[in-house]
């Protein structure tokens, strides 16, 4: 049985956002919650004014030890990218663009990246270009952000953009972080698109991979593979996360949805003249967990990882899962690593690996709720993942509570030479727009 999800994981994740902020703002005024384990630390609390609110993916760092990242809600009202910095008193964001809407960007959801000419490139969901297909949000574009060509003499240096994409046809509501190959060209997903499926038939539009190609001081766009759903030979559909380059030189990704329903994780291989798929796995709604919607990651050793929230309540009962790929005979194995309790209480963000080979990561709920900040489903955690013996220990390092700690996190991490990590929450800081958090394990 195939079922059809009409709504995107981000619209799911917006309305999930808003229900909760709304409950923990109302709830941060009647009991203070406790002060969080001294393990972790709000770097910054956002407003949801000129800072941005609500961050609804994780950060990326500088040579410098800056941070970077996006909002969706706050600056114009359309979203922002900041900046974050280390000072003698503390840490101090900088707003470098508030999106303005439609023709400009909207509703940024995934991170940032630095491109090979050590500026920052990424995504909004919405903005750009208005058509039928989108509507009046518009379908989404791929942007690019450098800082000003003359030397910035104020506190508040915003950066210049420069648009890249505004989609229209093809693909739309773009979702995704984004990966340079070693030409410099771009690839990501799109959650929508038009048209049939790549080897033909219907499809209800189901997302595609796309690639940017640098071309006379502009950029040129292809969709690379349209995806055709559970029509077409059990492909997937609705990308959210983005794609990886293997050391094989192909192009590794996750589908959000279809297959045999739950989502797949697929292969994309060049022969010449254009990109073929293989499902490497295609996950049914069992234990293997269900709609995975991060990028996934890979090991010196080549071993891919990777993770699914699970059907959040309301859309299913399979739990989330954290599940690694390994080469085999010129094919990939899947084997699952962990299964997390909460139906839909698993990673939204891509895991991170640290040197000892640990795999760490955040859940959107799940963890104690000893205040009810969160309604009955927890404010997230923070885990670790440890192989020992051939098998997997996990263990649960920090639960959020929805207050000045923050909550929801839908955040990758990041770790530090020392072991520190580093991320996002969506909810709750000091105005309930969510935090900027360190950890120390």
């Amino acid at each position: 049985m195939h079922v059809k999800h009409d709504r995107s994981f981000w619209t799911r994740i917006n309305l999930l956002v808003v229900g909760l902020s709304a409950v923990v703002s109302a709830l941060m005024v009647a009991a203070a919650p406790c002060a969080p384990a001294q393990t972790l630390t709000a770097l910054h609390s956002f407003t949801g004014g000129s800072d941005g609110g609500n961050p609804a993916a994780g950060l990326t760092v500088d040579a410098a030890g800056n941070f970077y990242g996006t909002t969706p809600s706050g600056g114009a009202g359309y979203g922002t990218v900041f900046k974050l910095s280390p000072s003698r008193s503390g840490w101090v964001l900088s707003p470098l663009y508030s999106f303005a809407g439609p023709p400009d960007g909207a509703t940024p959801v995934a991170r940032v990246v630095f491109g090979p000419d050590h500026t920052l490139y990424g995504t909004t969901e919405y903005g750009g270009e208005q058509a039928t297909s989108c509507g009046n949000q518009g379908c989404g574009t791929v942007f690019n952000l450098k800082p000003m060509p003359a030397a910035c003499k104020t506190s508040v240096c915003p950066w210049d953009e420069t648009i890249l994409r505004r989609f229209s046809t093809g693909g739309w509501f773009p979702e995704s972080e984004l990966t340079f190959d070693s030409q410099g060209n771009l690839y990501g997903t799109t959650n929508r698109s038009a048209g049939a499926g790549d080897g033909g038939g219907g499809c209800d539009p189901c997302g595609d991979v796309f690639e940017l190609v640098p071309s006379n001081g502009g950029w040129t766009e292809e969709d690379i593979y349209v995806f055709g759903g559970f029509q077409l030979g059990e492909t997937g559909g609705f990308p959210v996360g983005g794609v990886i380059f293997a050391r094989d030189g192909n192009l590794y990704g996750t589908a959000s949805n279809y297959g045999c329903e739950y989502g797949t994780l697929f292969q994309l291989t060049y022969n010449g003249s254009k990109w073929t798929q293989t499902v490497l796995h295609s996950f049914c709604g069992g234990t293997d967990g269900a709609n995975p919607v991060s990028s996934l990651i890979m090991d010196d050793a080549g071993n891919m990882y990777g993770a699914t929230p699970g059907a959040y309540p309301g859309y299913g009962s399979v739990r989330g899962s954290a599940f690694m790929l390994t080469p085999s005979n010129g094919g990939w194995n899947y084997s699952l690593i962990h299964n997390f309790p909460e139906y839909g209480g698993g990673p939204a963000g891509s895991l991170v690996m640290d040197t000892a080979g640990n795999l760490y990561g955040t859940t959107v709920t799940g963890g104690g709720n000893p205040y009810g900040n969160c309604s009955t489903y927890g404010c997230g955690t923070i885990f670790k993942l440890s192989p020992a013996s051939g098998d997997w220990t996990y263990t649960e390092l920090y639960d959020f509570t929805g207050g000045d700690d923050g909550g929801a996190p839908y955040s990758n991490l990041i770790i530090d030479a020392a072991g520190n990590l580093y991320g996002t929450a969506s909810i709750g800081g000091q105005s309930g727009k969510g935090v900027v958090f360190e950890f120390t394990p």
